[in-house]
């Protein structure tokens, strides 16, 4: 039996749900096997660093680049096969002021096409929110798509809006992937179909489906103030801190913006709602029965980490790794289809699609 191994790095890697998805997911054919091994990865935060390295690099931290993208010499990196790359969404989260191109981050995506031209990899995935989309009136994503499809030696994209909770995900997480094929290579990637529509993982599969141990890595409480495990006493599975059933003296003093998120508690019978990185109290996740917030390891198997990924850092750090994460499991459904399409191998798909309403661009696999 052949061994073909793509040897893929990653940009803007955070903890490593997407490499962890990726070196995870395996393929065989008649004749060959279809793996991936990570070779170096990338990101500006510590502890987010030293997680990647623990987890997916077996704590060899110097294949770990804990830098600003900015300072990367792309040239003198090792070579790959496939790159990965999550651009910061900041500036394009409809949470935000999806501020684009105008912003801090949004033209940080420029850095996956210098990576991609200096060493031409054989494909690439990128990853975004689907607030991507609408960014500048739409343009920011015009200019993103076109400039992946001409960089180095030119690549045939297919981009989809992908809802991971039919994935086998248990979460509500809608993100914008991007594969890139090379063109010399005259592959077509297919969107893999889903396989958990209106089957899907619950809140309560996660949690319970086994137990998390009592000394699980990262599953330390939150303290909870008397005013909010009250408040949550009287919130359903499923409602938010808007619920008219709370009494008067515990209703929060907002007039304007009502987040959803404020407080609610998840629907045991449902994915979750989607997990954020960062955010002020009440938007940590309350669990359905019990009056509290979700541990980090809560959390994280919501995103579909297995309890042996362990985070490093702070419990806030740690919070901000696992929202910002891609989940693992969605990761693997998207790249087991790409090693699929490099062995010639069928798969059940679907028409590449996003949001109604958006324009289709010249050259771009869109089906809508």
């Amino acid at each position: 039996m052949k061994k073909k191994v793509f040897r893929i790095a990653e940009l803007f890697s955070g903890p490593g749900g997407l490499a962890f998805g990726a070196v995870n997911t395996h393929i065989s054919s008649s004749d060959t096997e279809y793996d991936l091994q990570s070779v170096w990865s990338n990101d500006i935060d510590a502890d987010a660093c030293r997680t990647y390295a623990r987890n997916i690099h077996n704590g060899d931290q110097s294949k770990t680049i804990c830098k600003p993208v900015q300072e990367l010499d792309f040239e003198k990196l090792p070579a790959f096969d496939a790159l990965a790359f999550g651009f910061p969404c900041n500036d394009f989260s409809v949470v935000g002021e999806q501020k684009g191109f105008n912003g801090k981050y949004g033209p940080l995506y420029s850095f996956g096409v210098k990576a991609i031209k200096a060493h031409n990899p054989m494909w690439f995935i990128a990853e975004n929110v689907s607030g991507l989309q609408s960014a500048n009136k739409g343009d920011a994503f015009a200019t993103i798509l076109s400039d992946l499809e001409h960089a180095g030696k030119g690549y045939r994209l297919t981009t989809h809006l992908y809802k991971f909770e039919d994935y086998g995900v248990p979460q509500y997480r809608h993100r914008v992937v991007i594969i890139g094929i090379r063109n010399d290579l005259n592959l077509q990637f297919r969107v893999p179909a889903p396989t958990t529509f209106q089957k899907y993982v619950t809140s309560r599969d996660a949690l319970e489906k086994p137990p998390i141990s009592s000394d699980a890595p990262n599953n330390e409480l939150t303290r909870q103030s008397e005013a909010v495990v009250e408040r949550l006493k009287y919130i359903p599975p499923g409602e938010n801190a808007w619920y008219e059933g709370i009494p008067e003296h515990l209703r929060l003093n907002v007039k304007k913006t009502r987040m959803s998120q404020i407080y609610k508690r998840l629907d045991p019978n449902k994915p979750a709602y989607t997990i954020t990185g960062s955010g002020g109290g009440g938007t940590h996740v309350y669990h359905w029965k019990e009056n509290r917030a979700l541990t980090n390891r809560e959390r994280a198997r919501l995103q579909s980490f297995p309890d042996k990924f362990v985070f490093e850092g702070s419990k806030e750090s740690v919070r901000k790794q696992i929202g910002m994460a891609v989940p693992p499991r969605g990761a693997s459904a998207v790249i087991s289809a790409v090693l699929k399409t490099f062995a010639g191998l069928s798969y059940p798909s679907v028409p590449a699609k996003l949001t109604n309403g958006f324009p289709p661009l010249n050259g771009m696999l869109f089906d809508l």
